[in-house]
């Protein structure tokens, strides 16, 4: 199977394209405001060292957040563009399970954490025991205190941080878990859209692809303008 892998959640764009269980080409870049000029030219680019179409993809799949609105949105409705134009499937996947994935098969729990603004991250406790990582706390969004409160009720282990919260709080991390608090090596801080190509095998493989009109952004916390029209 060929799988065409897209994440745009942060301020690091990945792309991975995988054949048979091998990741055959992969692309990770910064992309900020520059992610919707960048996106299809890198997709492109890729297809194109591996001597492959847009019509040879298997499977489409997207991370669907949490991550920054409107990045999550391009990456998603990407996918959903290439799905439909060549009648291919399409699956989502976790942001931050995969970026849990960093840390493949570690006996500790890992705390992926993105940058959600207004003093708030993006987090989940996973476990990382097995190639899929499975949750201890969901994905979820709120103050770094409060994260943590509900990582030392779930575990008593060690925990691994990683992401960029994990590095903008690590001096609260730190000082909140003491010796416990173990944070991954710089490289692991991005999320690598290779580990969603296994993420979306797996899904795929449960039968969770789906029509891409039912691939929609998971955002977890409702976004500016939907708080603006509940105010009006």
């Amino acid at each position: 199977m060929r799988i065409l892998s897209i994440d745009t959640s942060s301020s690091m764009a990945g792309i991975a394209l995988s054949v048979e269980e091998r990741i055959v080409a992969e692309s990770l870049f910064t992309c900020d405001r520059t992610l919707s000029s960048r996106l299809m030219p890198e997709i492109e680019h890729l297809l194109a060292m591996t001597g492959l179409g847009y019509g040879d993809v298997d499977l489409f799949a997207a991370a669907v957040g949490p991550g920054s609105f409107t990045s999550v949105r391009c990456g998603v409705a990407t996918v959903q563009g290439l799905a439909l134009a060549t009648a291919t499937p399409c699956v989502g996947f976790s942001t931050l399970a995969m970026l849990a994935m960093n840390l493949p098969l570690a006996s500790l729990p890992v705390c992926p954490l993105l940058d959600a603004r207004k003093s708030e991250v993006y987090a989940a406790l996973y476990d990382c025991s097995a190639p899929i990582p499975s949750p201890i706390i969901n994905d979820c969004v709120l103050t770094p205190e409060l994260l943590l409160d509900q990582v030392c009720v779930a575990t008593d282990k060690p925990v691994i941080f990683a992401g960029e919260g994990a590095v903008r709080y690590r001096e609260q991390i730190a000082g909140r878990m003491g010796d416990r608090a173990v944070f991954a090596p710089f490289p692991h801080n991005a999320g690598h859209s290779g580990n969603g190509a296994l993420l979306a095998l797996d899904a795929f493989r449960s039968g969770k692809a789906c029509d891409p009109a039912l691939l929609l952004p998971v955002y977890i916390r409702p976004s500016e303008a939907e708080l603006a029209r509940k105010k009006g």
